[in-house]
């Protein structure tokens, strides 16, 4: 029995050594010391020892015990200090290591300006009108007085889902909508994406146009240019002014094509103006007759104008974006540029 002792307890020594991590040393304490292990299958047989014998053998086993469970003890306290030493190490902050520069994000040029216009058109009395992007032949075209033969109903131009429902070319669809659901006084702008087949340098198949629209009694050509002289100051700069040239839509009359002043050479030629002084933004005008009269406006008693603004291209001029394209490409390079 002694020397089944001595075994069990080198072997039980042995194993401990061996034992490279918490679980590992687990393992062996359970292999000699659980219900099934070594030692305990010594202490189950001592009812098999002469009773004679059992105080001296039960004292080789407790002193047995009591060896190997100072070894495991020991063992223990020195894996649980390396543990605590390779979690310090794993944790150690270098406080002169140079910090990591994390990149801030911003808004997306063209959200930048579309929120800056709604902010402006806010400050002016003016509600925020969502339309949708399908639209009708109808809202789109016909109740606009767009004639049936008009190049703007062309398949190249627009983008046909089915006789009847199309992408819609222009935000100026949501006036409709808004003359039909509420009688005057009305001043709103309505934001929202469109669609066309082009493409080109200062040109996409789809944009971001804001149309705008008030509707009240005695509205003239007038109110449209100091409208708009607020809104460039506003964009542009203090400095900024306007100037309105005949133009031609079916939906307003008269029509103008509205110019800024060059805001980068103060008007007095440059490439971004071209030499001119003066830079083309936006199209606006008098809204028809015929299109209030659609709507059951009495034109007798009230007056409107309207005007639609290409965002795209007031990011472009405002932040000296040459290519469209640039705008929808994503390029961190250019987008990390613009923060207003």
């Amino acid at each position: 029995m002694e020397e089944k002792l001595q075994k069990i307890s080198e072997s039980a020594v042995l194993e401990i050594e061996k034992a490279d991590s918490l679980p590992a040393l687990n393992e062996v304490r359970m292999a000699i010391l659980g219900k099934k292990g070594e030692l305990t299958a010594v202490l189950k047989g001592m009812k098999d020892v002469a009773p004679e014998d059992r105080p001296k053998v039960g004292q080789m086993v407790n002193e047995t015990r009591e060896k190997i469970e100072s070894a495991l003890e020991a063992k223990k306290t020195k894996l649980e200090a390396e543990a605590l030493k390779k979690r310090y190490e794993s944790e150690k902050i270098d406080v002169t290591i140079p910090g990591e520069v994390h990149k801030h994000g911003n808004l997306h040029p063209v959200t930048q300006v579309r929120n800056q216009l709604i902010d402006i058109f806010g400050s002016m009395g003016f509600e925020v009108y969502e339309g949708t992007e399908i639209e009708t032949d109808h809202y789109n075209f016909t109740a606009l007085n767009t004639p049936q033969d008009h190049p703007a109903r062309d398949m190249q131009d627009t983008f046909y889902l089915s006789p009847e429902f199309l992408l819609r070319t222009q935000t100026s669809a949501g006036q409709i909508h808004v003359m039909e659901a509420k009688k005057p006084p009305i001043k709103i702008i309505s934001p929202g994406k469109v669609f066309r087949s082009d493409d080109d340098a200062t040109h996409s198949p789809m944009f971001t146009q804001m149309e705008g629209l008030v509707v009240d009694k005695g509205i003239t050509l007038c109110d449209l240019k100091g409208m708009l002289d607020e809104l460039v100051k506003k964009i542009f700069g203090e400095e900024t002014t306007t100037r309105l040239r005949p133009s031609y839509f079916p939906f307003t009359e008269p029509s103008v094509e509205v110019d800024v002043s060059c805001f980068q050479c103060g008007g007095k030629g440059c490439s971004l103006c071209k030499g001119t002084g003066w830079i083309e933004v936006l199209g606006a005008g008098v809204v028809n007759n015929k299109v209030l009269q659609g709507c059951g406006i009495d034109t007798d008693v009230y007056s409107g104008f309207a005007f639609g603004i290409g965002i795209e291209r007031i990011a472009m001029l405002k932040y000296g974006i040459n290519n469209i394209k640039l705008l929808f490409e994503s390029d961190l390079r250019v987008l990390d540029q613009i923060d207003d």
